[in-house]
């Protein structure tokens, strides 16, 4: 855990600030864009698609302007449309998605009132004249006859104009000014509108704006349906136009049960109710009292009728009976089309119908307030989880946490989409692969860094698996000297001078290339450290760098894999005319001193001390005995799961103490059964031997060579006999043989 403080430390840190992000404390730009982009993109794949013919849109196209004349139009054409759309084609309700803001005076009747008033002042006939035609002439008249008893809905819009600009006249509020008093509601703010003029409102239905919220990149996503204008509130056009479909009900606002009415702290409005006769219809809003645009796709979700058509009367009545319709364009001359998440340059008024569709279906996607609340948690949970266990997994589980956790995050979003909640998704998924890019990159630099140190320090010594061993827990591991218990190997080409006599340099630096490559490989699948060449000679130990319980085991594997190994190469090298060769091996178990050792000049990573020396020589003595592997006492007490021979006990030139020794003959379960019997006759005449009872221990050899004329072992047991029967070594004599070389 202490290697990984670092990365740890780091990967919380940058939990901290996606944490804030997350909170809305301090908003990341880039956060709030790849938020922006998953939503939309998410928005177009669940599209509804198709056309829904129950709220049709009569578009002030180009087609209309160039036959009607440029917008605006006047009033009693207007009118005419108006009455023509409830009279003839039995509409349901009507939205206008423009502003009547100013008189018309197209018809002239202001200019005749002037006359009248002016150089016609005593002229009766004119003053009459002008009072039979003012009804005809009076347009805005018409028009607000026209708007009296229909369910109508006029449309106009806030701003936020430096002068606060105020026009026409607002409708009634939706809702009273003391509705949501001691509520910390987030309600979007205008001081300025243009509205309709007030004969207009006085005769229309109802009246909602239509100003759509412009998120940070300038794309539509929102409309609110509340808006709050000198302490008052105001309803959209499209909340308008559903309540008029619906006969007018008011508008509850809806407050989660935990709200400060039920003794808690929370406030927030996440919803806003209609009561109809089959039930409330809920619409679901934001922190902003903002609606989610449901969007069915991209534009033409919704028919479109030329207003031209409607106005004379070409349409089939069939087209708009019973519908919802609203008055728009889609004239790029009139500057009602906005950015949306389904496309760039779509019509102000789809939105609208978007919204109308979406209301009467109950199918708004709703962003509660408490997103926020749910998405900061997901970002501390999934900070934590992956910043203390990612730096302690290897890359492969590592990669498949990240994984784990990205699916899953990625599928609660999904779910909770397709049941209507909206979450943020960006700071999550930034988090997750920020973190894994984290761990896997300080796996790629700093670790591999770390590796590429142990392996200059350690790489010629240990095979490449140790080598990873220890980069994962650099603290552990050190050139320094100590004292450990290791197991150490030396071996050694018998009559080398003689092969190196024979041989011209180049064979001789082919062989020696085969021959130690082979046995090196054996050394290090043994997870040995590799001390050095001396000559034809190999010095090899375990149990250092790395700990290993098992070094005695694993340096008697070696050894007897060596000598497997060397009888494979034998064919090959008689092929190339090379000589046969035999090697012998000593092993010792003890205390030793391990560490990097020399002078400024040199260093080496070895292992000095006595149970150094004593594997030197044994592996020297190894041609008296005529074996090729001498272990001592101590291994062979580490390691039983060889069959041992017991070759004598010795004392070796250095060393006062007497040590047994012995020739591992193979793993148990391993030897032959016919061997085991002769190990058993070999261990009596031993006893025998070292009892100085010569004529038993001579039978026992007698047979023993018969068997196996080829040992050596027995041969030089003879000779021993021999010797000692002319020479007796007398009472005081304790079996030990010492030598006086090395």
């Amino acid at each position: 855990m202490k290697r990984n403080l670092v990365r740890i430390v780091l990967g919380l840190l940058f939990g901290v600030v996606l944490l804030v992000h997350a909170a809305k404390v301090v908003q990341i730009p880039l956060l709030n864009t790849l938020d922006a982009f998953i939503y939309d993109a998410r928005l177009r794949l669940t599209a509804e698609g198709g056309v829904d013919d129950r709220v049709v849109i009569i578009d002030l196209d180009e087609r209309s302007l160039a036959e009607v004349g440029r917008w605006p139009w006047s009033r009693n054409t207007m009118a005419a449309l108006v009455d023509r759309l409830f009279d003839e084609y039995g509409i349901a309700v009507l939205g206008f998605d423009v502003v009547f803001a100013e008189p018309d005076n197209s018809s002239g009747l202001r200019s005749l009132d002037a006359l009248a008033g002016g150089e016609l002042r005593g002229d009766p006939a004119f003053k009459s004249a002008v009072g039979r035609l003012r009804d005809s002439l009076d347009y805005d008249r018409q028009f607000a006859e026209s708007l009296r008893g229909h369910a109508n809905v006029l449309g106009y819009y806030f701003s936020n104009a430096d002068d606060a600009r105020k026009s026409g006249v607002l409708p009634a509020p939706a809702l009273p000014a003391d509705a949501f008093a001691g509520r910390p509601i987030a309600f979007t703010h205008w001081n300025g509108f243009g509205a309709n003029l007030a004969e207009f409102q006085k005769s229309a239905g109802a009246a909602g704006h239509f100003n759509p919220l412009i998120d940070f990149d300038g794309v539509s996503r929102r409309v609110p349906m509340l808006v709050e204008h000198n302490g008052q509130y105001y309803e959209s056009l499209s909340l308008a136009v559903v309540r008029s479909l619906l006969g007018k009900p008011p508008i509850w606002p809806g407050f989660p049960e935990d709200g400060p009415s039920a003794g808690g702290d929370y406030g927030g409005l996440e919803w806003l109710d209609l009561p109809t006769a089959k039930g409330a219809l809920r619409i679901p809003v934001d922190e902003n009292v903002a609606a989610l645009i449901p969007f069915r796709g991209r534009q033409g979700s919704f028919p479109y009728l030329s207003a031209v058509d409607a106005l004379r009367g070409r349409l089939s009545p069939d087209q708009l009976r019973g519908r919802v319709v609203l008055i728009g364009t889609t004239a790029p001359g009139l500057m009602d089309l906005r950015s949306t998440p389904v496309g760039n340059t779509y019509p102000g008024v789809e939105i609208h119908a978007n919204l109308v569709a979406g209301m009467l279906d109950g199918a708004l996607s709703q962003k509660p307030p408490y997103a926020i609340g749910v998405d900061t948690v997901l970002v501390a949970v999934t900070a934590l989880l992956l910043s203390l266990l990612l730096p302690i997994l290897s890359p492969l589980r590592a990669s498949l946490l990240a994984f784990a956790v990205l699916a899953g995050v990625t599928t609660l979003n999904v779910m909770l989409w397709s049941s209507g909640v909206v979450l943020p998704l960006a700071a999550q998924i930034v988090l997750i692969l920020s973190l894994y890019a984290l761990n896997m990159s300080w796996g790629y630099f700093v670790e591999s860094r770390s590796k590429r140190q142990f392996t200059e320090l350690f790489g010629q010594y240990v095979p490449p698996e140790l080598v990873d061993e220890m980069a994962r827990d650099p603290e552990r591991y050190s050139m320094e000297g100590k004292k450990e218990e290791l197991t150490v190997l030396f071996s050694d080409v018998r009559g080398f001078t003689s092969i190196s006599e024979g041989l011209d340099s180049k064979d001789l630096a082919l062989l020696m290339n085969e021959y130690l490559g082979a046995m090196t490989q054996i050394v290090q699948k043994n997870r040995g450290t590799l001390d050095k060449y001396i000559g034809d000679a190999i010095m090899a130990f375990w149990g250092a760098p790395v700990a290993d319980p098992e070094h005695a085991r694993r340096a008697v594997l070696t050894a007897l894999e060596m000598q497997k190994a060397l009888r494979s190469l034998d064919a090959p090298f008689q092929a190339r005319g090379w000589p046969v060769l035999h090697i012998g091996v000593g092993i010792n178990t003890g205390s030793m001193t391990v560490g990097d050792m020399g002078s400024i000049v040199r260093k080496s990573y070895t292992v000095m001390g006595d149970a150094v020396n004593l594997g030197s020589r044994l592996e020297g003595i190894t041609k008296q005995y005529g074996v090729g592997i001498i272990v001592s006492e101590t291994t062979r007490a580490q390691f039983d799961g060889a069959v041992y021979r017991e070759l004598d006990r010795v004392r070796v030139k250095g060393k006062d103490e007497p040590v047994a020794i012995f020739e591992p003959l193979g793993l148990v379960g391993d030897v032959d059964a016919t061997v085991v019997d002769m190990l058993s006759r070999w261990t009596q005449a031993l006893d025998d031997y070292r009892r100085q009872d010569w004529d038993a221990a001579g039978v026992q050899l007698e047979f023993l060579v018969r068997q196996s004329p080829e040992c050596s072992l027995y041969r030089l047991y003879v000779d021993r006999i021999a010797r000692y029967r002319l020479e007796p070594p007398g009472a005081a004599w304790d079996g030990v043989t010492t030598f006086e070389t090395k």
